[in-house]
């Protein structure tokens, strides 16, 4: 059992990306720590420190609830996608640790599945 972000186009074949709830988690925890804070510190996560106390275009994902909440606008993927694709094509220090390639490799993927939901105005879902 895992997490999927997907278009909501009722396309099978359309792009996604998947995580164990698990492997969705250090994903996200990876995103805040490259924005500069810690996602355990933040409201919703153990943490007491709200979210209008941090400034990232990448809230709408990291504050959001794993696979409930609601889905996230066209308007949402546009305002993600130029810092996920930054952050996914940064030069990395230590291009051999397999998880940091994962982790790039998961924000690429997330990344054509955001483009695919603002070049046919559709939502994003997590199921």
């Amino acid at each position: 059992m895992g997490i999927a972000l997907f278009p909501g186009d009722d396309d099978t074949s359309s792009p996604d990306v998947s995580w164990s709830y698990t492997g969705f988690d250090v994903f996200r925890q990876w995103l805040a720590q490259t924005e500069g804070f810690a996602l355990d510190e933040m409201h919703g996560f153990g943490g007491s420190r709200p979210w209008n106390d941090v400034s990232t275009a990448l809230a709408p994902l990291l504050n959001h609830p794993d696979d409930d909440g609601p889905d996230l606008s066209p308007t949402q993927c546009a305002a993600l996608l130029p810092r996920l694709q930054e952050i996914a094509d940064r030069p990395q220090q230590d291009g051999t640790d397999p998880l940091l390639q994962r982790h790039i490799d998961d924000a690429r993927q997330l990344a054509v599945v955001l483009q695919l939901c603002i070049e046919k105005d559709i939502d994003l879902l997590f199921g």
